[in-house]
């Protein structure tokens, strides 16, 4: 029955995040769980303009940007859903939320059976470790988490998968 569970995944334009979402939807659907797409939207405080003025943007440019970014999000989720086995008959929701990315992920993943986030590695080195933010979401998520490295996509899900966690006890 579809809507039992929940897999929330991070969605950042990236494309480790199209392979974390790749899996998640794929998940989903074995599972016949429902799927919270998460965008983290953490503007700067101040940004700098050509002028050297220093600029604090207003909450309309604020809320200009979570409209972009929430857009861009559900086109990222309409062609991944489009590609993975499946995934048409997941029921998708997807939310931007202001604040720290690892932060809106846990808190968005408290009530969630799996938090799903990519790996983003820089060069060889950096490669064998995870992330910040996917680091921060394994060590402080009270839910499983699963870190999937993207490396293209294929079958389930595309990617590969690089870190597990049983979550913090509740």
């Amino acid at each position: 029955m579809i809507g039992e569970g929940l897999i929330v995944v991070g969605v950042d334009g990236s494309e480790p995040a199209r392979s974390a979402l790749d899996f998640a939807l794929a998940e989903a659907a074995r599972r016949s769980a429902r799927l919270l797409v998460v965008t983290a939207l953490q503007p700067p405080e101040y940004w700098a303009l050509n002028s050297g003025t220093i600029y604090a943007p207003d909450q309309d440019h604020l809320e200009k940007l979570a409209e972009a970014a929430g857009q861009a999000t559900r086109e990222t989720v309409d062609e991944a859903v489009r590609s993975v086995d499946g995934a048409a008959a997941v029921p998708v929701e997807t939310r931007v939320v202001q604040g720290n990315p690892a932060k809106v992920l846990i808190d968005q993943a408290v009530d969630a059976d799996l938090l799903v986030v990519g790996h983003r590695g820089r060069g060889a080195l950096a490669s064998a470790c995870l992330g910040s933010v996917s680091l921060q979401c394994v060590l402080h998520a009270t839910r499983p988490v699963v870190v999937v490295r993207g490396i293209g996509r294929s079958g389930a899900g595309g990617g590969r998968l690089i870190a597990a966690s049983a979550g913090s006890p509740s």
